[in-house]
């Protein structure tokens, strides 16, 4: 990421909180989007299920709990459809990995997929 030298510390942490990668504006709605969460869950079991859990245990990846009100929902998205980039620019992912040991690897995940975990996150977080 390049930073100009007008950029102030505000949009450089800005910046920091959307991570790298295409999403820079996801909209979310005041409520849950429960058929999105439900998606959200399938994919979550088939994918994200062995390595993360929805408490705060560590297993191979850290524990989702309350994963939405520490990082953006551009951020997780990033992180979950470019996790490579991710893993090698971005601080917050380099201090993970740090602590995890282990890269995340890339799931293929679509858009729409990115969107749905994150919903469920939400859900997880008790979002109603």
């Amino acid at each position: 990421m390049l930073i100009k030298a007008e950029d102030t510390d505000a949009d450089k942490a800005a910046q920091d909180a959307k991570g790298i990668g295409k999403f820079t504006n996801v909209e979310l709605g005041a409520t849950l989007d429960i058929k999105m969460a439900d998606a959200g869950k399938v994919i979550y079991d088939v994918k994200c299920s062995s390595c993360h859990r929805l408490t705060e245990e560590k297993l191979v990846g850290p524990g989702w709990k309350d994963v939405t009100k520490r990082r953006t929902a551009e951020w997780v998205m990033n992180f979950s459809t470019n996790p490579n980039e991710m893993l090698d620019k971005d601080a917050i992912a380099k201090g993970m990995l740090e602590e995890c040991l282990v890269r995340m690897p890339n799931q293929g995940l679509s858009d729409d997929d990115a969107r749905h975990i994150y919903e469920y996150m939400r859900q997880n977080d008790g979002v109603k």
